[in-house]
């Protein structure tokens, strides 16, 4: 079990810039995890997704080049850098942490591929 702890959520113009952290129980167990958001009448979807153990992030195109992901193991902190913000970008965000998962398997860009989550974070953007 892995308890997550969203932070860092806020309104801003378009444009602007906002760090998400989310705080893990622990991080020294190889594992999945990423940000998701669910804007307003939509379903939740994979903003991007990052191995404790390293190596390549994954995002979903709507934000490369804007966002990154990153985690700081020593702190059992996961973050989102979100820059050039959109409108379109406002959405609850919340962080998700699989199971058990080997390195050297991907980490999906699936809601159904994560097993805890937290309880989210709003995040507003005003055009």
């Amino acid at each position: 079990q892995v308890q997550l702890a969203e932070s860092g959520g806020g309104s801003v113009q378009a444009g602007g810039s906002l760090r998400l952290s989310c705080a893990a129980s622990e991080m020294s167990i190889a594992r999945c995890m990423g940000w998701f958001r669910r804007a307003p009448e939509k379903e939740r979807e994979a903003v991007a997704s990052i191995h404790t153990g390293g190596g390549t992030a994954d995002y979903v195109d709507s934000v490369i080049g804007r966002f990154t992901i990153s985690r700081d193991n020593a702190k059992n902190t996961l973050y989102l850098q979100m820059d050039s913000l959109k409108p379109e970008d406002t959405a609850m965000y919340y962080c998700a942490s699989t199971q058990f998962r080997s390195w050297w398997a991907p980490c999906l860009l699936r809601v159904d591929a994560y097993n805890y989550w937290g309880q989210g974070t709003q995040v507003t953007v005003s055009s």
